[in-house]
């Protein structure tokens, strides 16, 4: 069929694993804020996870796309 989703899934699971982990970076210093998540800055860690999920998919999808070519 020619139809690959890994590649628009790991393109949104990168843009949004990108911005959550901005967003953890730039809230670090806000204590007050993951005080209800025991102090873990569960921004930063949830946008690392997003993010190297959305790495995988997209490597994926392109080594595919590579073979695919051959």
């Amino acid at each position: 069929m020619g139809i690959d989703i890994r590649f628009p899934i790991g393109l949104m699971f990168t843009i949004f694993g990108l911005v959550l982990t901005i967003f953890g970076l730039v809230t670090n210093s806000n204590a007050e804020m993951y005080k209800r998540s025991l102090e873990i800055n569960i921004n930063l860690w949830t946008g690392l996870v997003t993010l190297i999920f959305g790495g995988l998919m997209l490597f994926f999808a392109l080594r595919a796309r590579k073979n695919r070519k051959k």
